[in-house]
């Protein structure tokens, strides 16, 4: 059986690692900000990632149908065009969206 006071201090100090770990990026912004690598990954960050998930997301869902990538690939396509030429982000993604699922839906 555990000791009660051993288990009392394990869960306080997970606590406050785990605050001290949250709270650190707050305490540290005003130095992180001004420093040339985070400016740089703040340039380009944001635009891997959204990469990544879209290639994760298309590559997951083009293994789960027989008709390969073609859908996904359609839809990011008309995401890309609306996006390029109506400036819509919304837009985009609801008309990308309502493509992808009408053609998984009636197979085509």
């Amino acid at each position: 059986m555990i000791d009660r006071d051993y288990a009392v201090e394990v869960i306080l100090a997970m606590g406050l690692v785990t605050f001290a770990l949250r709270a650190l990026p707050f305490v540290a912004s005003q130095w992180l900000q001004k420093h040339p690598i985070v400016e740089r990954l703040g340039q380009f960050l944001p635009l891997t990632i959204m990469t990544l998930l879209l290639v994760h997301a298309v590559a997951g869902a083009a293994h789960e149908h027989a008709s390969g990538p073609w859908p996904e690939l359609l839809a990011v396509l008309l995401v890309m065009l609306l996006q390029w030429f109506v400036k819509n982000a919304l837009l985009s993604i609801v008309v990308g969206t309502l493509v992808y699922v009408f053609i998984r839906n009636f197979n085509m």
